[in-house]
């Protein structure tokens, strides 16, 4: 059941305050990268995917995978809110003997499809998942969600150009396009652009949002891939490294920063929402 506009806006406030508080508590992890890709997540976990986390195992469920593993905070505040697990796992982000740690691992985590990290290995591994589905005749869908820095990645461009020539029409990617990465602006460190076009050069159906935090048209935008035949659909979003957090948007600094007790309780106060 699709969930309102204005239940999806309540639900990316939850998320980005579980992610600001979880870092302020942990003292270490990503928060830039995390909250530009909020709406994204949101999106796909409670308006798209075919998930129940009563059964993560389930076979036929749609699968999602982080590329930028890095960003676990969105995967992990998402998960939580979704309830494949307490909300009060959140708080031990990254500390020895913890559910959490700073990726991704399919291993101890319910929910998490593949452990990821490694730049570039996350949409291999999805790519093999969609040729599996392929494969054994099955109608779930595989989602994958990749970072603009991550794109330097000569891996990214070979899995790439596997999706599009065994024409993996079940196969969804995201590019967070934020603009920023660990050392700074993306076309300074290595230029990924002109990031669509490349896309399209490798054969994949590619759609562009100027806004990567509006919530309809990441909706429509899915929408309007799953109609495609034997090609992947790669949308592309231009997004706010650190939205909604005033003096983390659009600062390479908060790629791998994390707030104290001040910087979070301004944080919070500015997403807004119930405490």
């Amino acid at each position: 059941m699709e969930k309102s506009l204005e239940s999806l806006k309540g639900i990316t406030r939850n998320i980005r305050k579980d992610i600001i508080k979880m870092l302020t508590e942990s003292g270490s992890g990503h928060p830039g990268g995390s909250l530009s890709a909020v709406e994204i997540m949101t999106t796909l976990y409670f308006n798209e995917m075919n998930v129940d986390p009563k059964n993560p195992k389930d076979p036929n469920r749609d699968r999602f995978v982080l590329s930028k593993g890095h960003a676990a905070p969105v995967l992990y505040s998402v998960l939580a809110e979704k309830g494949y697990f307490n909300k009060e796992e959140l708080m031990g982000l990254r500390k020895i003997g913890a559910m959490l740690q700073g990726h991704p691992n399919m291993t101890y985590i319910p929910g998490v499809d593949m452990s990821t990290g490694s730049l570039g290995q996350g949409i291999s591994a999805a790519v093999g998942m969609a040729l599996a589905g392929k494969l054994d005749k099955k109608d779930y869908r595989v989602y994958v969600l990749l970072g603009d820095g991550e794109l330097e990645e000569g891996q990214v461009w070979e899995a790439s150009m596997s999706a599009a020539h065994y024409k993996l029409d079940n196969l969804t990617a995201f590019v967070d396009y934020n603009g920023l990465q660990i050392d700074g602006d993306v076309e300074e460190v290595m230029n990924p652009n002109p990031i669509a076009d490349k896309f399209v050069a490798f054969g994949w159906n590619v759609i562009y949002l100027e806004d990567g935090h509006d919530l309809v048209e990441i909706k429509n935008a899915i929408e309007e891939g799953k109609k495609v035949k034997d090609k992947p659909t790669m949308i592309v979003c231009k997004t706010i490294k650190g939205k909604g957090v005033s003096f983390m948007e659009n600062e390479a600094g908060w790629h791998g920063s994390t707030p104290n007790k001040e910087q979070c309780e301004q944080a919070l106060s500015e997403i807004g929402g119930e405490a």
